[in-house]
């Protein structure tokens, strides 16, 4: 769901792809919410896309020093801005 300031859904990011973290959705459950921040998914973290899955779910991502697979149903909470 672009907006056409480049934020967007972190899902929606092809591999390779850098932003930043701008914060999670209110709409994710608060435990999916709490879990994302936990593992430093947290505003102003620089989030890469390195890889996905040959049918696009997991994704792995690295960010501070982490590197992390989600699947689509968590990662599209976490809401970045590119650029």
């Amino acid at each position: 769901m672009t907006d056409g300031t480049g934020v967007r859904s972190l899902v929606e990011l092809p591999a390779g792809g850098v932003a930043t973290v701008v914060g999670i959705a209110e709409a994710a459950e608060p435990h999916v919410a709490r879990r994302l921040v936990d593992l430093g998914l947290t505003p102003g973290t620089a989030v890469t896309v390195v890889r996905r899955a040959p049918l696009r779910d997991p994704t792995l991502y690295r960010f501070g020093g982490t590197s992390l697979c989600l699947r689509s149903a968590q990662a599209r909470h976490v809401t970045v801005q590119v650029g």
